[in-house]
């Protein structure tokens, strides 16, 4: 992700506080990282998973029920599980 564009550094900044966590709809997924880049100490790795686009659904369809759909936590905790095997 383009993490140093200067026009989307420019959506995270607030009048109000330190940073602003809602950088609009478009760049949505490289302002999150952007915003939570700001709370990671220094030389930390860190990842940025964006699901706010599954992360709910109007309707039932296949296993999914109406509301929060959960996706990506089952991939989340097989990656989690095989990486601290190791």
């Amino acid at each position: 992700l383009p993490m140093d564009d200067e026009r989307l550094k420019k959506k995270i900044r607030s009048e109000v506080a330190d940073v602003a966590n809602n950088g609009g709809r478009y760049g949505g997924a490289i302002t999150a990282a952007m915003f939570l880049r700001e709370f990671v100490g220094e030389g930390i790795k860190w990842l940025h998973v964006d699901i706010a686009g599954v992360d709910s659904s109007d309707e039932e369809y296949g296993y999914y029920r109406k509301g929060a759909t959960g996706f990506g936590v089952r991939t989340c905790l097989e990656w989690l599980s095989k990486y601290y095997k190791q």
